[in-house]
């Protein structure tokens, strides 16, 4: 009697990649089907998980304490995000939908930029847990509206293709890092004045930094605003030698 030999089928590598890339982040996953009398949507969890990052940060965000706010069980919050990193994608994307973009494009594309960089920085900073989420999959819909819309306009000042991409990650990169930069600046105006006294006692190794008050310097608003001019302007420079 011949012995029946079972042959597995092979998943195609398109159906292995297609899982891959969906178990990393919610906005490639199927959204599941509600079920019959589900008091629990998505918009309240997100707005909850907001609340909850805001007064806690990231650490006081656990799905148990998340289910408790929204009084209900974990399970039913699992039925709508498998994981944390899920809620914090949704509630990354939410508060994207905050910074506020021009209405009708202007005619100086500076301007506009001026404009979405900085609602982006006072996002992040009413935010402060935002600047802790590197590496996030940026697919939400508000973040690709706010994406196109920097693409787009720096594609109608001129910017070809092959310096799309550079220019608008080093915007990017720019307003991010600040942000991160003064959420995480935790030195008080005593501290300041002790660590600048340090400089100017030491003045012969770093006669620059004990000359110009380099501890005391505190204006954030002011100094965002200008350095983003600079970097403007060598943005500018650069389209104009084409």
């Amino acid at each position: 009697m011949k012995k029946r030999v079972r042959h597995k089928r092979a998943a195609g590598p398109t159906a292995l990649s297609d899982e891959s890339a969906e178990s990393r982040t919610i906005w490639l996953r199927h959204a599941r089907t509600k079920r019959n009398q589900q008091p629990l949507t998505r918009a309240r969890i997100v707005k909850e998980a907001i609340a909850l990052l805001d007064s806690e940060g990231i650490k006081g965000l656990t799905m148990r304490r998340l289910a408790e706010r929204l009084g209900t069980g974990s399970t039913t919050l699992y039925w709508h995000v498998k994981t944390k990193g899920d809620v914090l994608e949704l509630a990354l994307d939410a508060i994207f939908g905050e910074i506020p973009l021009p209405s009708e494009p202007n005619r100086q594309w500076r301007d506009d930029i001026t404009f979405m960089m900085n609602g982006w920085r006072a996002t992040m900073l009413h935010h402060p847990w935002s600047t802790a989420l590197p590496g996030r999959p940026l697919l939400g819909p508000n973040i690709l509206a706010r994406m196109e819309f920097l693409q787009a306009t720096l594609v109608r000042a001129g910017f070809g293709k092959e310096h799309l991409l550079p220019v608008t990650w080093c915007l990017a990169n720019y307003v991010t890092g600040t942000a991160t930069a003064q959420v995480n600046w935790h030195m008080r105006q005593e501290e300041r004045e002790v660590a600048q006294r340090f400089l100017n006692a030491r003045s012969e190794n770093y006669p620059t930094l004990a000359a110009q008050g380099y501890m005391l310097y505190s204006d954030r608003d002011a100094s965002f605003k200008q350095a983003l001019s600079y970097l403007l302007d060598g943005i500018e420079a650069h389209r104009a030698r084409g």
